[in-house]
């Protein structure tokens, strides 16, 4: 019975889990918010990190009721992510495998919310559709890899609704794609945007281009309201992700949708994906924020699957990248 701990701070979100088989024992998280209309910088970030690190670590031990002792193997976010964070975390992460004199290893960030989603769903052998704020990708599982079938040729999804939400103004708290999301609920009228698919990639940086424009004429002009255009944004990214997501399904012969990353929190999302599945004979899974969003315990559990499986990472490898692919991964632990 492996005690995991998984350290997780490739970004605004700072977390650290514990996993034991299968079982989340503690999940603590604490995000840096900037003001409404900026986003969030390396360095900044890396800071908010080594300010809370050790806090965030002694609230998951408590809350799990462990010691250190208890503790069989660290694991932190290898990649990928924004430097400074990544290094931040990944510093306190070796700091402890030294004085707890335990194995450590390092997690893809793309394979924590994996193999997260997987346990908490009980998903089989899904294709994915994994949105975040720096990652937009259709996976599925073959051949002791994640296969990447499409992805972004420019901007992550998450990174496009972002930016939109700094044109209007909204609040960074908790999210901007949270806030997105309610403003759009409110829309009535629709806005034709461009529709980039290329194949089974999308494109998200001429659409973003497109509504910062429309958003200053037509505001101006009173054509159209924010809560339209959030409305008109969603409409438009989310059905460029299904339709690439159900040509994988088909091409995998698959009955299993996972969503994972933070903007798969989003229920349009999710309803959109469900009437696909629905028509193809399938199911979606997904899950609740606690997990969506990057947390401590999705690297916990990927790092549970690799420490059971006998991989282990040597210290002197254990630095962090910002270019850490999802397909580089040797998935041991799945046939």
């Amino acid at each position: 019975m492996p005690t995991v701990i998984g350290f997780e701070g490739s970004a605004n979100k700072l977390g650290i889990g514990i996993v034991r088989d299968g079982q989340v024992l503690s999940n603590p998280r604490v995000t840096y918010i900037t003001p409404p209309g900026q986003g969030f910088l390396p360095r900044d970030t890396a800071k908010h990190h080594q300010a809370n690190a050790l806090k965030i670590l002694r609230k998951a031990l408590d809350e799990a009721n462990l010691t250190p002792e208890d503790i069989d193997c660290v694991c932190y976010t290898k990649g990928p992510g924004m430097g400074a964070p990544l290094v931040s975390v990944a510093i306190v992460a070796r700091t402890v495998a030294l004085l707890w004199n335990k194995p450590i290893i390092g997690v893809n960030h793309c394979v924590g919310h994996i193999e997260m989603g997987r346990l908490i769903t009980g998903a089989v052998n899904p294709t994915v559709l994994y949105v975040s704020g720096g990652n937009t990708q259709v996976i599925a599982y073959s051949q002791r890899r994640y296969r990447i079938f499409g992805e972004t040729i420019d901007m992550a999804i998450g990174n496009c609704l972002d930016r939109f939400a700094r044109v209007l103004k909204l609040s960074n708290d908790p999210s901007p794609g949270y806030n997105i999301e309610q403003l759009a609920k409110k829309g009535e009228k629709y806005i034709e945007l461009p529709y980039t698919v290329k194949g089974m990639d999308v494109s998200f940086s001429g659409i973003l281009s497109y509504i910062e424009d429309a958003a200053n004429k037509k505001l101006k002009a009173g054509e159209c309201t924010p809560e339209d255009l959030c409305f008109s944004l969603q409409e438009t990214l989310f059905a460029m992700l299904v339709e690439i997501t159900e040509r994988a399904v088909a091409h995998c012969g698959s009955n299993e949708v996972l969503i994972v990353g933070g903007v798969g929190c989003n229920l349009r999302l999710q309803e959109m994906m469900g009437v696909m599945a629905t028509e193809r004979g399938a199911k979606v899974f997904a899950i609740d924020e606690r997990y969506c969003i990057d947390n401590g315990a999705m690297i916990a559990q990927a790092g549970w699957e690799m420490f059971k499986s006998g991989q282990i990472t040597p210290f002197e490898e254990t630095w962090c990248t910002q270019r850490y692919r999802t397909d580089e991964v040797e998935v041991t632990w799945r046939d």
